[in-house]
């Protein structure tokens, strides 16, 4: 079993629309695991079912118990986050603000307050359209720790390949270099970076190309929109040949990217024999060639 991981050092090149197609294109030979887990969306693309959910748990919250409180105020005091609100009667927690740090808990000379583990998303297990298996998740409002989500998706989707000897795992990635960026890498056996020929294309693809190679995972380049500056994708060229990393594709500015995502589909779905999806289906063929 094969890990791909596609990612992109800024959002809007068209990596999940680009993955989502990959994803149509492997049908039962792949599971998916979308790994954007704060702005979850190939499930649209994918028509995922959400036929099984799972609670994700992490990190702690304070919980300050009515009974207890004698409305003292020490809390109040030591609180940097403004997460404790005064009442007329006792003090309770602001759930979005509290950072889960423990200070009010040790300084409550009454023990009303315990720190409990907060629910922090979901996670789902779905059946898609093309008969194949999904991994996503959703991480909740205002909550944290979306690497350890990520790091949960990429788990469940390891599994269920292995355990139903699919020949990938085709993950989406977060755009950025952050936590959850670096929980998608791991464990991976190629990442396809997938830029656009603007300047803030080439800026973010040497971040996130600088993270990749701290992983030592070898890597390819989709340049997406590269005919509308052709300026700016003639330096992205030169950089990858730098690194040494080969361009498998470099596709045209197509309105099917658009048309596709409005109707539900993936480009490869929506118009099978135009010339996007043809280069869609050539880099994917690449893409496996690199990985042989």
């Amino acid at each position: 079993m094969k890990e791909i991981v596609v990612i992109s050092g800024k959002g809007g090149t068209g990596k999940t629309s680009i993955s989502a197609s990959f994803a149509y294109l492997e049908a039962k030979n792949a599971v998916i695991a979308d790994c954007d887990v704060d702005a979850a969306n190939m499930h649209i693309l994918l028509g995922a079912d959400f036929s099984i959910r799972e609670d994700f748990f992490s990190g702690e919250i304070a919980v300050i118990d009515e009974d207890k409180c004698t409305n003292c105020g020490d809390c109040f005091d030591v609180c940097r986050f403004d997460a404790i609100i005064k009442t007329s009667d006792f003090h309770k927690v602001n759930p979005i603000n509290c950072e889960g740090c423990w200070y009010c808990s040790r300084v409550c000379k009454h023990d009303a307050i315990t720190m409990k583990t907060q629910k922090a998303g979901d996670l789902y297990i779905s059946n898609i359209k093309n008969k194949g298996i999904m991994v996503h998740a959703k991480l909740g409002f205002a909550a944290e720790n979306s690497g350890k989500l990520v790091a949960k998706v990429k788990q469940t989707a390891r599994a269920k390949a292995t355990n139903e000897n699919k020949e990938f795992v085709i993950t989406d990635g977060s755009p950025g270099i952050g936590c959850p960026v670096i929980s998608s890498l791991s464990g991976a056996n190629l990442v396809v970076l997938v830029t656009e020929a603007t300047i803030s294309g080439l800026h973010d693809l040497d971040r996130v190309y600088k993270l990749v190679k701290t992983f030592k995972i070898p890597a390819v380049c989709i340049i997406n929109k590269f005919d509308l500056n052709l300026e700016m994708a003639h330096k992205i060229e030169n950089f990858l040949k730098n690194e040494n990393v080969k361009v498998i594709a470099k596709l045209s500015y197509d309105e099917t990217f658009a048309k596709a995502m409005v109707e539900g589909k993936t480009i490869v779905e929506y118009d099978f024999e135009s010339k996007i999806s043809k280069e869609i289906i050539e880099s994917w063929n690449k893409i496996k060639k690199e990985l042989k």
